[in-house]
């Protein structure tokens, strides 16, 4: 018998948002995940708002703030106030927030004026730390090999607004710069002034930041991340304060450290830096045209040969950040939103990774 096209919504129910999640849905592992790290920000969230005392509304939740923002990235959502119209309706992306069916969903502007705080209080470093400390105690970081990389991020902000440092007038809006010598050191951005005219390679030039991460060898977890003014030497500099970070936390100076990279990091300033970290430079040997820094003795060793094969795995956060992320083009300006966002979103990544490793050893098991 042919059913009737009705609809007779029931006054009261007696279901959960956890019934309407599938047992094995990818996002249990990840909020699990995301909030064994949220509980040890506790004190820091604390300290991020005034005591109860004093009074005044409560804001937004910060655990519930940083939930949602892993969401944007998870799902690819292009802009906060796309962000609330889905979760306004989408009862998987309540649940992973913590918000129950009733729960007003956030203005988008009080949304962007909360997530301000985050970045004062460098929130979202903290989270990725502790993301990152995760999969220590799951032993999925050798903690001692790594490999390093940078990539190119377009900033929110077109040619146009590419004007002289000293025009009061320019108004960014139709200048025609076509013919003109334009160059970092007097022109900037009135729409994002921290961005920087670049390029690299065949690429046409843009205005652009650069972003860095350090993975981790053993399964291609990136251990640290940061974003810098694109330039000539971001990379490299940016390396060496990761690496040193990295060789610090490990607490030993006498364990051996590796650091695998491309070409681009085939310079003696930066091996020697290496070398006086007590870090192994497993660096590329650029020999084109040129005699390169890395001596033939670490070169022909059988642990460069295996660096050098799995450096390629730190590709793979670039491509997720740039095809599931924002990263590609950021929607936010400023070097310490950029930094923020991609911050966050390496953080994604890592948890994303840690949900499939978890799964694979789990059908090892079986």
């Amino acid at each position: 018998m042919r059913g009737a096209d009705t609809f007779t919504e029931s006054l009261f129910t007696m279901r959960k948002l956890e019934d309407f999640v599938p047992a094995k849905h990818p996002l249990r592992t990840i909020r699990e995940m995301a909030n064994a790290a949220l509980m040890k920000l506790g004190p820091l969230f604390t300290g991020m708002y005034e005591a109860e005392i004093k009074g005044g509304r409560p804001s937004i939740a910060p655990e519930k703030l940083l939930r949602a923002m892993l969401l944007q990235v998870l799902y690819s959502v292009r802009s906060e106030r796309q962000l609330m119209e889905q979760v306004q309706y989408n009862l998987l992306f309540r649940w992973f927030i913590g918000l129950s069916m009733d729960d007003a969903v956030w203005v988008p502007t009080v949304f962007t004026k909360n997530r301000e705080r985050l970045i004062k209080h460098d929130a979202v470093i903290k989270f990725f730390n502790e993301v990152v400390a995760i999969a220590q105690q799951r032993d999925l970081l050798s903690g001692e090999h790594f490999s390093v990389d940078g990539t190119l991020i377009q900033a929110w902000a077109g040619h146009k607004s590419f004007v002289p440092k000293d025009d009061d007038q320019a108004n960014g809006g139709g200048g025609n710069f076509k013919g003109q010598r334009r160059s970092n050191d007097t022109h900037e951005s009135k729409t994002d002034g921290e961005a920087r005219l670049y390029r690299k390679g065949n690429t046409a030039s843009e205005l652009r930041y650069m972003g860095h991460t350090l993975s981790d060898n053993r399964h291609g977890l990136i251990a640290n991340a940061m974003v810098t003014q694109a330039d000539g030497y971001a990379e490299r500099e940016a390396a060496k304060a990761m690496i040193n970070d990295a060789r610090q936390a490990l607490g030993d100076d006498d364990r051996e450290v590796t650091l695998g990279a491309d070409k681009g990091y085939d310079a003696k300033e930066f091996i020697d830096a290496c070398v006086a970290m007590n870090v192994t430079p497993h660096v590329a040997q650029n020999k084109s045209g040129r005699q390169s820094a890395v001596p033939d003795e670490i070169a022909q060793s059988e642990g460069y040969a295996m660096s050098q094969r799995k450096r390629k795995l730190i590709e793979q956060g670039f491509g997720w950040a740039k095809t599931v992320g924002s990263i590609r083009q950021v929607m936010v300006r400023g070097l310490k939103r950029v930094d923020q966002m991609f911050v966050l979103t390496m953080a994604a990544y890592n948890l994303v990774r840690m949900r499939s490793l978890g799964q694979v050893r789990l059908q090892g098991v079986q």
